[in-house]
């Protein structure tokens, strides 16, 4: 029985990307900040674990735990929409931590092993928001973009080792938690300058009824990375994410 270690798997996409990989009978080390046990169907496969990927003594902890890791799924994030202008930088700090340093952090604990046994497959989820400049995401995309490079630069490293990496891209989904935990952040729409920008962006964004992502649609294609030896690099996720990517070439 092979082995995945997803991060953020409280709710979303790292919660459905759980269950789908327990579904088709892997051993899943879910990992939570704070672990909820009631979130997953019970099962012999499944270890929830606590993990925040930006304490470092807590990565390793959550490393050792898992024992030998066949699959690594990087989705542990969070968005923090804002003008650049009006976003402090402890804000920024935090985007970066999470989704960039996290990423990074928890990729160098799981990769020596991956290497040395010659397999393993590491799968970064970041964002379509990466494909074309959007408003009010600039630190996010910045966060996101930043592991992209990341990822496609550990790819052509890694590959001699018998290691695969590729990256997930989501596209916009009102399914998941994540819009709800941004918007905690959301800052601004008072603001003389750039409040009444932000509200009709956001009106623009929220009344939005073309095709969107749905959580089942991020799992499938992080199974196919995790899978599929023959799949690209770069997986958009979601009717919207494929056809950004498919608008950039």
């Amino acid at each position: 029985m092979k082995t995945v270690l997803i991060t953020g798997c409280s709710s979303g996409f790292g919660l459905e990307t759980a269950r789908l990989f327990l579904d088709r009978d892997w051993r899943v080390i879910a990992t939570m900040r704070t672990p909820r046990h009631d979130l997953l169907p019970a099962s012999d496969a499944l270890h929830v674990i606590p993990l925040d990927v930006t304490d470092p003594a807590s990565v390793q902890r959550a490393v050792a735990a898992a024992g030998p890791i066949d699959v690594l799924v990087n989705n542990a994030g969070f968005g923090a929409p804002a003008p650049f202008e009006l976003t402090s930088m402890e804000t920024a700090r935090q985007l970066f931590e999470t989704n960039t340093f996290g990423t990074i952090a928890v990729t160098q604990a799981v990769l020596p092993q991956m290497r040395q046994r010659g397999s393993g497959v590491i799968v970064n989820v970041t964002s379509s928001v990466t494909l074309k400049p959007l408003p009010l995401v600039s630190m996010y995309r910045a966060a996101k973009a930043a592991v992209n490079a990341v990822t496609e630069s550990l790819a052509s490293e890694v590959a001699q080792f018998g290691v695969r990496v590729h990256l997930v891209l989501p596209g916009s989904s009102g399914e998941t938690r994540f819009r709800e935990t941004a918007y905690e952040y959301l800052k601004g729409t008072d603001d003389p300058v750039y409040g009444d920008f932000m509200k009709q962006t956001i009106a623009r964004m929220m009344a939005s009824t073309g095709p969107g992502t749905q959580a089942r649609d991020v799992a499938e294609a992080v199974w196919l990375a995790a899978t599929d030896p023959a799949a690209p690099l770069r997986i958009p996720a979601g009717a919207d994410a494929v056809q950004w990517a498919a608008e950039v070439g």
